[in-house]
């Protein structure tokens, strides 16, 4: 099982590699999913080792790069939790709570991805009942990736992808919590290109996406009738984004920046989106770096400005910040330790009495995981709340109104 991390593209908990390669998931990974150097290396040579034609069908045809196989894995993944954290109606009110809860399974992931020739490969998966939603399919990551486009040593990735991965994948973190500063500054997942290049100890990122996530389509009817086609996007702006990353010693240090637009935010407490296009902006700046051979440690920090951002005040700008940060222990095969910081201000949208309050937090998850195998593991996770109790501060029913702490127990696997 190989998995890849970013300034190559990311590929997560992929136990075809291992058997298309006769590879244990150990070359891969210290502790499954997070990748060790060996992983690393895997991912920045466009997902493949320099056999792989070998894995490929013998056909006869040198013009044809056929798996010999159908390349599918799967990954699954089952939760119990207790919390105390609800549901709320920022309008009324009206909550919805419960103590404990069965969250099996919280998703499953069908996944794919080989060669197709000296340069290019794919990638793909797709969401069956993500966190509850039986029936329901979702493609995440899907994309083709060229390896040296025109000879000029530039990779060139296109598809679906997560901006924040130029950072820190969020699929390959240790603790169920999330990188929860990528998700509330709109930098996930979207549609577009990515341009890889290194110089030398230097990486540089540059890239272009729609800047309207993935899960919009609009039908073409200009003339009147409809058409075969649809429209992605739903404006012509584009979301430009770029890292420029390198090493200082022992530490991996990166500047992410990205400058697109999001529609604005209006009606009561800000829950519907408006018609109009608002600015906005993101600065990272990212580091990690490992001590000895078990602990790793990664941080990240974001400034994020929103011109105009609220229907209610569009001459303001709006700025808030956010982060965290992260130790992963690994002392041997069978046990990996994680904590993990987030800390987000609201900044100009405290008191706002919108639902853009609730970017606030600060809590801290500590997580252990025991590995029955290289690739199941249980898992026992206590997150700590430490941001105070507060109370509405207007009509609306928005900012930190309940406490966040959980623990949560499961089993991670992929097969």
């Amino acid at each position: 099982m190989l998995l890849l991390a970013l300034s190559a593209p990311p590929a997560w908990a992929m136990p075809e590699f291992a058997r298309r390669y006769d590879l244990s998931c150990a070359a891969c990974h210290s502790a499954f999913p997070r990748l060790n150097k060996f992983g690393e290396h895997f991912a920045s040579s466009n997902m493949r080792m320099p056999n792989w034609k070998e894995t490929a069908d013998q056909l006869g045809d040198s013009r044809l790069a056929l798996p010999d196989h159908v390349p599918i894995a799967v990954r699954a993944q089952a939760y119990v939790q207790a919390r105390q954290a609800g549901a709320i109606d920022p309008i009324t009110g009206a909550r919805q709570e419960a103590a404990t809860d069965f969250q099996s399974p919280y998703l499953i992931k069908i996944l794919s991805s080989s060669p197709l020739s000296e340069n290019i490969s794919y990638y793909f998966y797709a969401i069956l009942a993500e966190k509850g939603g039986n029936g329901e399919t979702v493609v995440e990551d899907a994309w083709f990736r060229h390896a040296n486009i025109f000879g000029s040593g530039i990779g060139m990735m296109l598809g679906q992808f997560q901006l924040s991965d130029l950072m820190f994948p969020r699929e390959v973190r240790l603790p169920f919590q999330d990188f929860m500063a990528y998700r509330m500054a709109g930098i996930t997942y979207d549609r577009g290109v990515l341009f890889d290049r290194g110089i030398g100890r230097v990486s540089l990122d540059l890239g272009f996406t729609n800047g309207n996530g993935i899960h919009q389509n609009f039908s073409i009817n200009s003339p009147g009738f409809g058409r075969a086609d649809k429209m992605f996007d739903n404006d012509s702006s584009k979301t430009v984004f770029g890292r420029v990353g390198s090493d200082i010693g022992p530490v991996a240090v990166g500047l992410f920046g990205a400058s697109g637009k999001q529609r604005g935010a209006t009606g009561p407490a800000g829950i519907a989106s408006s018609q109009r296009n608002t600015d906005k902006r993101v600065v990272g700046l990212d580091a990690s770096g490992q001590i000895g051979t078990d602990l790793h440690w990664y941080a990240q920090y974001l400034w994020n400005t929103w011109d105009g951002f609220l229907d209610a005040d569009p001459a303001r700008t709006y700025r808030w910040r956010g982060g965290f940060a992260g130790v992963d222990w690994i002392p041997n095969e069978r046990w990996a330790f994680s904590a993990l910081y987030n800390h987000d201000s609201a900044g100009d949208f405290a008191h706002s009495d919108t639902i853009y309050e609730g970017i606030a937090m600060n809590s801290l998850s500590l997580t252990s995981s025991y590995y029955f195998m290289r690739n199941v593991k249980g898992i026992i996770e206590v997150n700590f709340d430490f941001l105070g109790k507060a109370k509405p501060t207007g009509p609306y029913f928005t900012g930190h109104l309940n406490k966040e702490n959980y623990i949560l127990f499961g089993f991670d696997t992929a097969f």
